[in-house]
């Protein structure tokens, strides 16, 4: 049987990105359909960048040490990224002691970004201003 490139499937309407539905399935063997309304996964609807990421620390074994020399990042960004993503998946935690844990990292993403000349030192020091009041909210 002649092999086929496959593409991957799309989760999201390309006119008003609204999750797909899946209404057919075959058989690339012995060309059996299988017809319904069939829902995609959380983890095949997940948009990017949180897709490459979790598919990095997937390969990489949940080793975030490695994520960190791979993306080029600081561990506490590559933390808060895949924090970021694992929320994005519906997986997130939403304590507030996890909130109060993650202020570092976010802290270390705003310098990171400053460093690498992504944002100005106004911006970064905004950034920390709102992140230290949003915490004092609490």
């Amino acid at each position: 049987m002649e092999e086929h490139q496959q593409n991957a499937v799309p989760a999201h309407c390309p006119v008003c990105r609204t999750d797909l539905v899946v209404t057919r399935l075959q058989c690339p063997a012995c060309g059996t359909d299988v017809a319904g309304t069939f829902t995609l996964s959380s983890l095949a609807t997940l948009r990017e960048p949180y897709a490459s990421l979790i598919e990095l620390f997937l390969r990489t074994r949940g080793n975030l040490k490695e994520m960190e020399r791979t993306l080029g990042l600081s561990y506490p960004t590559v933390r808060a990224r895949l924090e970021e993503a694992l929320t994005a998946v519906g997986l997130g935690r939403e304590s507030e002691r996890v909130l109060d844990d993650e202020a570092p990292a976010r802290r270390a993403e705003i310098l990171d970004a400053l460093e690498r000349g992504e944002i100005t030192a106004a911006d970064a020091a905004a950034r920390l201003r709102e992140l230290k009041t949003r915490r004092s909210q609490r």
